[in-house]
């Protein structure tokens, strides 16, 4: 099974860092309110960025560096990657 490492920017500019096993289905998801309590009344929201981890363990390693980043790091971490 695929893992996927993903940022959101919500209507509001700020941006979400996430995981998933499914990433059309997430996003689904955030845009229907139903995704998680901090983009629930931030909708609708738009993915900037994701890369596929071979696991779980992994996918979640990587989503905490990606948290601890600086809000400029993470926007450059997303002008690198295209979806």
């Amino acid at each position: 099974m695929r893992w996927y490492v993903y940022i959101l920017k919500c209507k509001d500019g700020k941006l979400y860092t996430g995981i998933t096993n499914n990433l059309e289905r997430r996003l689904k998801a955030h845009n229907s309110g139903n995704g998680c309590r901090f983009t629930r009344c931030r909708i609708p929201v738009k993915l900037l960025y994701s890369e596929i981890a071979l696991n779980m363990s992994e996918a979640l390693r990587r989503e905490a560096r990606i948290k601890q980043l600086p809000r400029n790091k993470k926007i450059e971490l997303c002008a690198k990657r295209v979806i």
